[in-house]
C-alpha cells in the first residue's frame, strides 16, 4: 500500500453489532501500537469492544473489501458530565493517509450529537493526536481539569509511567492533557 492512497478508499462509519467480528483484531491492534511505542493504553477485551460498538459508542474505518483499517470508542466518566474518545488505532498499512484525523473527526461528531454538554477530553503522549486534538478545539490543561472519575485513572496502572502520575498525586505526567469545552466554543 503507498502512502498516496486516497481518502475515498476507506469508509468511516458508526460501528454497530454487525461489526463485533472484528472486536479481537481491534484490541490486538491497540495493543501492539501501545508496546511498539512503549505507552500504557489500557488493555481493553473483545467484549468491551463489542460493547461499545453495541451501544452506538464506536467508530470503525473500513477497507471496500472490509478489511479493518481503524477504530475509535467513545467512554462517558461522572455520569456523562466528561466524554473521551478512547482507542484510536489506525492500522499501520493506513497510516500518514489522514485515517486517524477522520476517524477521530467523526467521534468527535457523534460525542457531541450524542452528549453535547459534556466535556470532551484526552491524555496522549502522541504529537499527532494533539494536533488533530487542537485542530477540533481542545486546549492542553492541567489534569486537575480533567475528571476525578477513578475508573478512568484506574486505566492509567498499565502504563510504564504510572508511577509518575502518581508520585505527583496525578498533577503531571509524559501525557499532555487535553480538554474541549463546549461552553467555551459557543463564546
Amino acid at each position: 500500500m503507498n502512502n498516496l492512497m486516497e481518502e475515498v478508499d476507506v469508509c468511516i462509519l458508526r460501528a454497530d453489532r454487525s461489526h463485533i467480528s472484528y472486536a479481537e483484531e481491534i484490541v490486538e491492534t491497540i495493543f501492539v501500537a501501545a508496546q511498539q511505542r512503549g505507552t500504557g493504553i489500557a488493555r481493553r477485551t473483545p467484549e468491551y469492544i463489542e460493547q461499545k460498538m453495541t451501544e452506538g459508542k464506536a467508530i470503525i474505518a473500513l477497507t471496500p473489501s472490509g478489511s479493518f483499517a481503524g477504530f475509535c470508542y467513545i467512554e462517558t466518566w461522572e455520569h456523562g458530565r466528561y466524554v473521551a474518545n478512547s482507542g484510536l488505532i489506525v492500522k499501520p498499512e493506513y497510516r500518514k493517509n489522514n485515517l486517524a484525523r477522520r476517524i477521530k473527526r467523526a467521534a468527535f461528531e457523534l460525542s457531541r450529537e450524542r452528549f453535547p454538554d459534556a466535556k470532551m477530553f484526552g491524555i496522549t503522549t502522541s504529537a499527532a493526536v494533539m494536533k488533530i486534538n487542537f485542530e477540533l478545539g481542545y486546549r492542553p490543561v492541567h489534569f486537575s481539569e480533567l475528571t476525578t472519575d477513578e475508573s478512568f485513572w484506574k486505566g492509567c496502572q498499565s502504563c510504564p509511567n504510572f508511577d509518575i502520575l502518581e508520585r505527583t498525586k496525578r498533577s503531571m505526567c509524559l501525557c499532555t492533557g487535553m480538554l474541549y469545552d463546549p461552553k467555551e466554543s459557543e463564546e
